[in-house]
């Protein structure tokens, strides 16, 4: 027979997590001999899975959904939530009752929206903004920068700032936490006027915790594109290392555009490996493929120092099931990503750019021989060529939505013109009468008729 406390029904991953078929999240039970075993399983199965999870012992669950069953950045599917880890500042226990009130007083004074859902979780708590819609993997960057404001929006009560990436996972409920003998129990629920718990809009989250709202962000860039002046290369100056912190960087410049790209070399090299018969698709490649991924998923913080060699190793992984890489190779990448994260930054020009490589799009394209008709599934790594047949392309595009005829239909339409105004004019009808009649001006008619 089953304890009684193992009957109690586990509901509070349910509000977030949605039934997906092709998504998968990480669950991690503590074993009778104390180590930790983690499994993924399909979103689909969350309800058998949870319910069958032990809760005398430490379980923690996946706030995110990844496309493969590994809990790594690099696999990211969707962002449900975002959330925030307390623990007490002092050894000082905390009894839910006050944790409750020191959060809700929080928000209360910072402006920011109440939690869906306070968590205890047997020392600290665990609080969660739900989504109503599901960020996918491409918003990464503006989630980041989301939950490191919110983490610094709670910082004065415990916010760890340790504990705030897409691969983190959180007590389960109704399971102990060993440390403490504690339960994780839900001790507040925002009710959102259906008897469910409340669910934000991304975007209200982030304008309540953002400096500035992103309309006045965007506003601010294109003042600066509009005054900012390029001096020639050779009055450039030189680079230098500047020790400190990142003042000055753009933030989520940096971070959504490193994002793309490393979206666009994923989306290359799955086109190249379907074009490939062998056993081992992009033979001669992956290394190429590794490091500069790698790279862009440090410039975005989807890996930092501390999970750097886990995401390489995930990343080789769906490069190649098999294949086995030198670590010496990524030696330089790993430093400079520590780097990045103590908060150096290069100086060049004036401004202030990460350790990390930024290369341009034309050295991009060099180095993988990406060509014209690779680009046109890319998102950012473009040549100028490209770039200008896009522009084009939207411009028609633009003119068609607008009542525009594309020219083929234009000039169709005119020859027609042409026949009728000659065969008015046979007629005798004066040419102010055949302007009338077509709707078209004398001069045109007068054109129709030479």
């Amino acid at each position: 027979m089953r304890p009684p406390h193992q009957l109690s029904l586990i509901t509070e991953p349910s509000f977030y997590h949605g039934v997906s078929e092709a998504a998968y999240v990480a669950l991690l039970a503590r074993q009778e001999d104390g180590g930790m075993r983690q499994q993924s399983f399909r979103v689909a199965l969350l309800d058998k899975v949870i319910q069958a999870a032990p809760r005398d012992r430490d379980c923690y669950l996946s706030q995110a959904q990844f496309m493969r069953p590994n809990r790594r950045a690099v696999n990211l599917y969707s962002l449900p939530l975002l959330f925030c880890d307390l623990d007490p500042v002092s050894r000082h226990h905390m009894p839910p009752e006050e944790w409750r009130r020191a959060v809700l007083m929080v928000c209360k004074d910072e402006g920011i929206p109440p939690p869906s859902l306070i968590v205890y979780s047997g020392r600290g708590v665990h609080l969660k903004w739900i989504l109503t819609t599901p960020l996918p993997r491409a918003a990464l960057p503006r989630w980041n920068v989301a939950q490191k404001m919110l983490g610094e929006r709670f910082q004065h009560i415990g916010s760890d700032p340790q504990a705030r990436d897409a691969s983190r996972v959180l007590r389960l409920e109704h399971t102990v936490n060993t440390k403490t003998g504690q339960r994780c129990e839900v001790i507040w629920v925002t009710d959102g006027g259906d008897g469910m718990p409340i669910r934000y809009p991304f975007d209200v989250i982030f304008d309540e915790v953002a400096p500035l709202a992103r309309e006045q962000l965007a506003e601010e860039r294109k003042q600066r594109a509009e005054t900012q002046q390029s001096p020639r290369w050779h009055e450039r100056a030189a680079l230098t290392v500047v020790n400190g912190g990142r003042h000055g960087l753009k933030l989520i410049n940096f971070q959504e555009l490193a994002w793309h790209r490393l979206e666009d070399l994923r989306t290359l090299a799955t086109m190249r490996a379907a074009q490939e018969d062998g056993p081992e698709p992009l033979q001669g490649q992956r290394m190429l493929f590794l490091f500069w991924s790698l790279n862009f998923m440090a410039l975005s913080h989807a890996v930092k120092p501390a999970s750097f060699w886990m995401e390489s190793q995930a990343l080789a992984a769906s490069l190649g099931p098999e294949w086995r890489y030198d670590r010496s190779e990524m030696s330089t990448l790993y430093h400079k990503t520590q780097a990045y994260f103590r908060g150096e930054v290069v100086e060049f020009d004036g401004r202030k750019l990460p350790p990390l490589y930024t290369p341009r799009n034309a050295t991009l394209i060099d180095r993988f021989a990406i060509t014209d008709d690779e680009q046109r599934a890319l998102r950012t790594i473009l040549s100028q060529e490209e770039v200008r047949r896009r522009d084009a392309q939207r411009k028609r595009d633009m003119r068609r939505k607008a009542g525009a005829q594309d020219r083929q239909a234009y000039e169709a339409t005119a020859q027609h013109r042409r026949e009728v105004a000659r065969a008015l004019r046979s007629e005798g009808m004066k040419q102010r009468e055949i302007a009338d009649q077509l709707g078209v001006s004398e001069s045109a008619v007068r054109h129709y008729l030479k």
